[in-house]
């Protein structure tokens, strides 16, 4: 144990080794020692020091020492490569992402045999070829279909990508939208009524416009966003239409016209005539 030690004190900082935490037998005539280390960034781990005696020999020779982690040692956590750590967001400006040639996610946008080159989606070469396109068209033959020729016939009817979503691309995009703004969300469940009738969804184009839009209200916790047909939120634009104001009655009396009225009753309108006759004045009326 003394040769055990004095190799772990050799190995390590000074004052770093402590206690001797047991010995274990690795096989015949071979054991390993362990010690505990006092250093502050290892903690629970031990020093390791293995010794041998060769058959027949009296001196103990040493083996190894090595610094190897106890049971309640603090560990890192196991590597990951960057492609698996990497998380939607984690990019930032001027930051690239690049794809694998073989990724399930894409496939050849003009033909089956017209694949990108490596690290680049339209390389140099494939850009000098689309320039000199112009050049090409001549009156004399033309041997053979350059691949300059495929891409300028693919910008022209709008196909210019060297790579295209797959279908497991697209069912795995359409799997993450469905989740985030998918019918299972307790916003949708809690909705008045579905995207589809709303009149802030913009359709998309392609397939999937018979499964998702994108939301253009303002207001809503969506916007700007892919969302399902079948989602929905309160800020949908037949949830809760307003009232129209009440329209007042129009006025029984007409104020633009001017009535006459008589200061004094005219001659024969009333009930009591205006002179008296003999006849009342014999029996004394006035």
């Amino acid at each position: 144990m003394d040769l055990a030690r004095a190799a772990a004190e050799e190995a390590a900082a000074p004052g770093v080794v402590g206690e001797h935490a047991g010995v274990v037998s690795e096989g015949d005539r071979v054991v390993t020692h362990y010690f505990e280390s006092k250093d502050p960034g290892y903690r629970g781990w031990r020093w390791a020091v293995t010794v041998a005696r060769a058959s027949r020999a009296k001196n103990v020779t040493l083996d190894e020492t090595v610094l190897l982690p106890g049971p309640d040692a603090l560990l890192a956590p196991e590597w990951v490569p960057w492609s698996e750590r990497l998380r939607p967001g984690d990019m930032g400006p001027g930051d690239l992402l690049p794809t694998e040639a073989e990724d399930l996610r894409l496939e050849p946008g003009w033909t089956g045999e017209d694949e990108p080159p490596p690290n680049s989606a339209v390389s140099d070469e494939l850009a000098e070829l689309v320039d000199s396109e112009d050049a090409e068209l001549t009156d004399r033959p033309v041997a053979a279909t350059t691949r300059g020729s495929i891409a300028a016939v693919a910008d022209e009817l709008g196909t210019r990508r060297a790579r295209v979503l797959s279908r497991y691309g697209l069912y795995e995009a359409a799997d993450r939208w469905d989740e985030a703004f998918g019918p299972n969300t307790p916003m949708a469940q809690a909705a008045p009524a579905t995207c589809v009738s709303c009149a802030f969804l913009i359709p998309m184009a392609g397939s999937l416009k018979q499964a998702f839009g994108v939301c253009a209200n303002e207001f809503g916790p969506a916007d700007g966003h892919v969302v399902s047909l079948a989602y929905g939120c309160g800020g949908h634009s037949e949830a809760a239409v307003m009232p129209k104001p009440v329209r007042p009655a129009e006025h029984a009396l007409d104020t633009m016209r001017v009535d006459e009225y008589a200061l004094r009753p005219e001659r024969g309108g009333g009930s009591v005539p205006s002179e008296a006759d003999g006849a009342s004045e014999d029996l004394g009326h006035s």
